[in-house]
């Protein structure tokens, strides 16, 4: 299959907390060389200044996108000086090598859910470091995984409920899941958003 053939098809949806006019849960969906960037930013807190911090975090990812994960990491720290802290779930998806690479810092959410059923392990959990960006500078690992066809990468703010990837349908698309995921399995006390990117011809 030529690598033209192979795509990231990504969809997300996210939800304010009640009385909010505006979520600090935001997310990029960026294509960088031959594959995608994605990313999930949790503003500390919510309301106006959570936002801001989100705002400032994408920005900066935005501008710096083709730079290795872990100085994206760095220039996020940056540009939230003097600003709230946010929390991060990065990857990037390249369909021309077959490979996830992902970190992540703070309480955020990451699963890779394998298209073939018999793959072992079937789900591989995004492991982030403790702390938050624009505190004391994260120093993150950075973790590189195969992918397959049709395996589908989530990448969630904490206010969506653990646990909620066990009725996830794989077979769904990246809409249908994370248009479930924000109907069915939010807390209704933060903000929630998730974010779907699937390895795809």
């Amino acid at each position: 299959m030529a690598a033209r053939d192979l795509k990231i098809d990504t969809a997300f949806a996210t939800l304010p907390l009640p009385g909010e006019k505006e979520s600090g849960d935001l997310c990029l969906i960026k294509r960088v060389g031959v594959g995608t960037l994605v990313a999930v930013v949790d503003g500390l807190g919510h309301g106006e200044e959570a936002a801001n911090a989100a705002h400032a975090a994408v920005g900066a990812l935005e501008r710096y996108a083709r730079e290795p994960l872990s100085d994206l990491v760095r220039r996020c720290h940056e540009a939230l000086l003097g600003l709230r802290g946010v929390v991060l779930g990065l990857a990037y998806l390249d369909p021309q090598a077959a490979t996830l690479t992902w970190l992540g810092v703070g309480n955020i959410g990451g699963i890779l859910l394998r298209a073939d059923s018999g793959s072992r392990p079937a789900r591989i959990t995004l492991v982030p470091s403790a702390g938050f960006i624009g505190g004391d500078p994260p120093h993150p690992t950075t973790r590189s995984v195969p992918l397959a066809l049709g395996d589908t990468v989530l990448l969630f703010s904490d206010g969506i409920k653990e646990g909620f990837a066990d009725s996830v349908v794989v077979t769904s698309t990246p809409k249908e899941i994370a248009d479930s995921a924000i109907s069915r399995h939010t807390k209704g006390n933060d903000d929630a958003l998730i974010l779907v990117a699937r390895y795809a011809r």
